[in-house]
């Protein structure tokens, strides 16, 4: 290795240690605060918590409502992310292994979705959902967190499904295979590791999804709100009177559960995308 390679080496590993202790410290200061009393995280914020106490997650699950909103998200979550994987993967599918009039011009369609603001969309899909009789319901806002998934799901998929042999597909299509089984029971095997890495993504990105829900789901609806309105409703409604540590506690209920996710299928994410990477 060159002296040129090793100070690039060097410079690199400092660079992922600062952005390592920005990401870091930030969740661990969340954690310990939300064991601390009010008077200790505004007089000893970096000290550790004298005594520890457990008062505040159970404050923040029962006074707080944040079971309910835990509950939520992870239905809304979980029923989005399974309509978002099994429409992609059958519009990346056919968009990538078929040729038909208008290929390009779907894909492309697809694709600008992705540089399409959020921001932009808000007034004229509150009035969408409320003309189908949605709005204030989970159905709306599973519909929305679909379409707004789909997108780079497609992207994602369609580059991943062009990577994969044709033999094989061919091989079942002489053993007399529909095009449906070929889908299910050849390609979609095959494509495990891009299908768990966008399913991650998406999973994550749903999570803290906080501009749809808080246009679609209103205060009179408070029961079906999920984590993130919840949380912001906690910073906001206190006033002068703010449980902080039961608020750190949310947070941290929030952090814990797209944090384990992700450290659970780290191998599996960083398989799905060196694999379409090399392919």
């Amino acid at each position: 290795m060159s002296a040129s390679q090793r100070v690039l080496n060097g410079m690199s590993h400092v660079a992922l240690a600062v952005w390592a202790i920005t990401v870091i410290l930030p969740i661990a200061w969340t954690f310990l605060a939300s064991f601390k009393t009010n008077t200790e995280i505004f007089t000893e914020p970096l000290g550790l918590p004298a005594t520890p106490s457990f008062d505040s997650w159970g404050r923040a699950w029962e006074t707080a409502n944040v079971g309910t909103y835990l509950f939520n998200s992870v239905l809304v979550v979980t029923l989005a992310t399974a309509g978002t994987m099994l429409l992609g993967s059958m519009a990346a599918y056919v968009l990538a292994r078929y040729s038909f009039r208008g290929n390009r011009a779907v894909y492309y369609l697809f694709v600008s979705g992705l540089v399409f603001p959020v921001f932009l969309a808000l007034v004229p899909l509150f009035f969408v959902v409320r003309n189908l009789g949605l709005l204030d319901t989970h159905t709306g806002l599973i519909l929305v967190y679909i379409a707004y998934s789909l997108p780079f799901t497609v992207f994602f998929l369609a580059a991943f499904f062009r990577t994969l042999p044709d033999q094989i597909a061919e091989s079942a299509v002489l053993d007399g295979a529909s095009h449906t089984r070929i889908f299910f029971s050849v390609m979609l095997p095959m494509a495990k590791p891009g299908l768990i890495s966008i399913t991650i993504f998406n999973v994550i990105g749903q999570w803290n999804q906080y501009l749809l829900p808080i246009v679609l789901l209103s205060g009179a609806v408070e029961d079906k709100w999920v984590l993130t309105q919840g949380i912001a409703n906690i910073s906001t409604s206190a006033g002068y009177q703010a449980d902080w540590p039961a608020l750190f506690a949310a947070l941290t209920l929030t952090i814990l559960p797209a944090l384990a996710v992700y450290l659970v299928f780290q191998r599996q994410i960083q398989s799905g995308l060196t694999t379409g990477a090399l392919k």
